[in-house]
């Protein structure tokens, strides 16, 4: 069971574009920080558009005293950058990693050097044995390129053949999906812990627009009701946080290591659903 895994928190970030947004990123990252997390992970754009901003905003987030753990993405990765990166992740005393596959930018054929994230958590041991603690990334309703579940569901196997500490998933708000794909873990023989990723609701458009992206399920009953609060930010803000909130504790409460928060680089959603939760600093 999931239960025997110690309940951790996390909370992904995106590298800040500007000057201004990395002033916020500072100022969400000491708040979320009183919650002593287990580690911050930072995104990598497409394409790898990001490297540089991502490594920069890992280094810092790491000098202040808590893990951080930069996305790797197969697109647009070789050999040689990849080595590179993780020596100098190394040198930083940086000792999580995210492997993904990554998204390919518009009007790319081919990821490059690595195809698929198994590929890539297979070439972090060979380089560096067990120095990294790495996470991959789980779909329980399926990824969205997938031929079939049971597809899916060998790809994932394969990543944790190939050396993945833990999975996070993608976010969802059926926690159905979420128990089935752990025990189809269980029945397999993965006892990596599946920590559920969690998106809070704060807008709806946003939320449309990421789901369509990443082929994550908005049920329903829940897209009728935010799409009945219209232009009420407030309404819309409310009841996601009561849905997100119930969601979290269902997951908790059945026996998930954990939860890993999207947080879009905001720290109020994240907070007040982990205040329902009765954690807090």
């Amino acid at each position: 069971m999931q239960s025997q895994h110690p309940q951790l928190f996390s909370f992904e970030f995106y590298p800040p574009k500007t000057e201004e947004g990395a002033v916020s990123l500072q100022a969400v990252h000491k708040k979320l920080a009183t919650l002593n997390p287990d580690f911050f992970s930072v995104t990598f754009g497409a394409g790898g558009s990001t490297r540089d901003k991502t490594f920069d905003t890992v280094v810092d987030i790491q000098a202040q005293g808590i893990a951080a753990a930069p996305h790797l993405s197969c697109v647009a990765s070789t050999r040689d950058n990849i080595r590179a990166i993780l020596k100098s992740y190394q040198q930083h005393g940086i000792a999580k990693i995210v492997a993904l596959r990554g998204d390919l930018p518009s009007g790319m054929m081919s990821a490059g050097e690595f195809r698929y994230a198994n590929e890539l958590v297979e070439f972090i041991r060979l380089e560096t044995d067990d120095y990294f603690d790495i996470h991959v990334a789980a779909y329980p309703e399926v990824h969205p390129q997938a031929t079939s579940g049971v597809e899916d569901f060998k790809n994932f196997k394969r990543k944790v053949e190939a050396g993945a500490n833990a999975a996070i998933t993608q976010y969802f708000y059926n926690a159905d999906a979420y128990f089935y794909f752990v025990d189809l873990c269980e029945k397999n023989g993965i006892d990596i812990p599946i920590v559920p990723g969690i998106m809070p609701i704060t807008q709806y458009s946003q939320l449309f627009r990421f789901s369509e992206m990443c082929g994550a399920d908005i049920p329903r009953w829940l897209r009728k009701r935010l799409e009945s609060f219209g232009d009420d930010k407030v309404a819309v803000q409310d009841f996601g946080l009561d849905v997100v909130s119930r969601l979290c504790q269902r997951l908790l409460d059945g026996g998930a290591p954990g939860l890993h928060f999207y947080t879009m680089n905001q720290s109020a959603p994240t907070l007040a659903i982990l205040e329902n939760l009765q954690i807090k600093a």
